[in-house]
């Protein structure tokens, strides 16, 4: 990580198999993984619903989130840490590649 640089989260997009391509403001992308999330349960156990991950999927607080009221309240939302974001396994963008 750029030293200094706190991780924000400009776009969101929802991928394959519950999982989300981050696109940070320095350019890197991450493809995040939220099975394991989602199989442990409690707040994340919503994320289960394939029309809610992906329709409610935005980014908020700088981050991945899920908007839980539906009024892009940065309060009620279910985010990741975005340290853990872009952490995650780094990919090549999958919109440039669907081109």
């Amino acid at each position: 990580m750029q030293s200094g640089y706190f991780p924000t989260v400009v776009q969101a997009v929802a991928g394959p198999d519950k999982t989300v391509y981050a696109y940070f403001s320095d350019g890197r992308i991450t493809q995040l993984d939220m099975k394991e999330s989602i199989a442990a349960g409690g707040v994340f156990e919503r994320l289960a619903d394939n029309s809610f991950f992906e329709t409610a999927l935005t980014v908020l607080n700088d981050t991945v989130a899920w908007d839980v009221s539906g009024h892009y309240d940065p309060a009620t939302c279910i985010d990741i840490d975005p340290f853990v974001v872009y952490e995650a396994k780094r990919v090549s963008d999958p919109l440039e590649d669907a081109a």
